[in-house]
């Protein structure tokens, strides 16, 4: 079974995008794939990138992934998050483009992911022919959970594949903050923010209690 072709995220809204999971994915830990960052000769959009811009492939950074890797990386994104009865699955939101543009970046934090992503997924593409002789993205899902499931658990893992957990990882990292920076994830977690209310009665007793204002 061949993963389909999924539409493409124009490159302003992917950079937008990248810019605000930026500050989420701040919190994850991105020492642990113990990667060396590979130079990228683009230099980005600066300190104050014009969002009203449509960005055409080349004009802030060049893009990474080859279609083999787009292929793959759609694939795990799917296994990752994958749809259900109240959301989409993840390439369905565009997460392979965001983590195309993330790992493309010309920045430390970003850069830092671009060998880690890249080697993994060769590896994810090498395990799949062994064991199934076929990439990752033309698996049948039983068959990619299958190898997922050998480096999702550090615990569990062999020690052989130890550099495909640390990209497991950090690659679920990326799926999860790209997928639940977007509103459809927002609304996934049942975040509610920035929305305008009819009325507001201010805290109630129990919170000015707790704080010990009551």
């Amino acid at each position: 079974m061949s993963a389909p072709d999924t539409p493409r995220l124009d490159r302003r809204t992917a950079i937008k995008w990248m810019m605000t999971a930026a500050a989420s994915m701040a919190v994850l830990d991105h020492a642990s794939s113990g990667a060396t960052p590979t130079a990228i000769a683009a230099k980005g959009y600066g300190m104050d990138p014009d969002l009203l811009k449509n960005y055409q492939p080349g004009d802030v950074w060049p893009l990474t992934f080859t279609p083999k890797q787009r292929r793959a990386t759609t694939a795990l994104c799917d296994v990752i998050i994958p749809a259900d009865e109240k959301s989409p699955k993840a390439s369905d939101l565009g997460v392979p483009d965001f983590i195309d543009e993330w790992i493309s970046s010309p920045y430390p934090g970003q850069a830092a992911d671009r060998k880690t992503v890249t080697d993994g997924l060769a590896w994810l593409d090498a395990e799949a022919q062994k064991r199934f002789q076929g990439d990752f993205a033309d698996l049948r899902p039983e068959q990619q959970t299958a190898i997922c499931d050998t480096i999702c658990n550090s615990a569990k893992a062999k020690p052989e594949h130890k550099s495909a957990v640390s990209f497991f990882k950090r690659f679920r990292d990326l799926t999860a903050g790209g997928y639940y920076t977007t509103p459809v994830g927002m609304r996934d977690l049942g975040y509610v923010g920035n929305v305008a209310m009819t009325s507001f009665e201010g805290p109630t007793p129990e919170a000015l209690r707790h704080i010990g204002l009551a």
